[in-house]
């Protein structure tokens, strides 16, 4: 009954990650036949400045997007949980997710007009209004800020989404308790909501995370990975170097470099959460 689900998986999936960690062990130009290096790709990534870069990128990139995320996301969801009716909610959370299911290039080509620094709608509003214009995609911090905006406007539904359900779930019983002691809100968001919800936020951390370690399609139609490489993230870098360069083998093996940090974080995250996250 399912030999086809698995066979889909090992064929698409599995092998390709195999096929990647036996290829970063080589040098493949597609051309010539692989010759086997056996630790030189990764001696070689350990010393190559954009390499490091590109995880610095990348680094700075995700932790903004998941903080972003979870914060925003959580406050949307406590806002919409409180004052709004049922039925303007269900309009709300609509609203919200619809982002999520165009294409992230798609997104990225408007942004990137409304962010431009000679034409843009952004710079044309702060002209009006008499504050200063930002070079939003031809400076380090311009672009970065302006692909975190992407990244975190897309994907924010989603969060507000978790965060919803997870505010509905909540036992009317104990926040009813919390009400007749005297608590107020900020308090009983901090001393029982937010411990009681604490799975979700982990969760959204967590897969967040993931997903922001793999960010692609922002800086690739947005800035092209610059100005220079302050935009370059690690995949973009190992689009290039194994799609452009034509080195498959150390592509690989900074696939692999990433696929090994995305576990530790992902573990540290773990082993974390065992002392903050509170399962009922």
């Amino acid at each position: 009954m399912i030999s086809l689900s698995v066979l889909i998986i090992l064929v698409f999936t599995a092998l390709p990650i195999i096929f990647t960690f036996v290829l970063s062990l080589f040098t493949w130009d597609i051309i010539s036949p692989p010759q086997f290096v056996g630790a030189r790709n990764f001696e070689r990534l350990l010393v190559d400045e954009k390499v490091i870069n590109s995880f610095r990128v990348t680094a700075v990139l995700s932790f903004l997007v998941v903080v972003l995320q979870v914060v925003i996301g959580l406050a949307m969801a406590l806002l919409v949980q409180q004052r709004v009716s049922t039925w303007a909610r269900s309009i709300f959370r609509t609203a919200f997710f619809l982002p999520l299911l165009v294409s992230a290039a798609s997104l990225s080509i408007v942004f990137s007009y409304l962010f431009d620094d000679h034409f843009g709608v952004v710079n044309y509003y702060l002209k009006l209004v008499g504050l200063p214009q930002i070079d939003w995609l031809s400076s380090p911090g311009g672009a970065t800020a302006t692909i975190v905006i992407v990244a975190v406007w897309q994907k924010l539904g989603f969060v507000f989404i978790l965060f919803v359900a997870a505010l509905g779930s909540l036992p009317k019983d104990v926040l009813e308790a919390v009400a007749l002691d005297g608590s107020g809100p900020i308090r009983t968001f901090f001393s029982v909501k937010l411990p009681l919800i604490s799975p979700t936020v982990f969760f959204a951390s967590v897969i967040g995370l993931i997903d922001a370690m793999q960010i692609f399609d922002q800086p690739y139609v947005m800035t092209k990975g610059g100005p220079g490489d302050a935009t370059t993230t690690t995949v973009m870098l190992i689009y290039r170097t194994a799609f452009q360069n034509i080195e498959f083998g150390y592509g690989s093996a900074i696939s692999v470099v990433l696929f090994v940090v995305l576990l530790v974080i992902t573990g540290m995250q773990f082993m974390i959460s065992r002392k903050w996250v509170f399962y009922s």
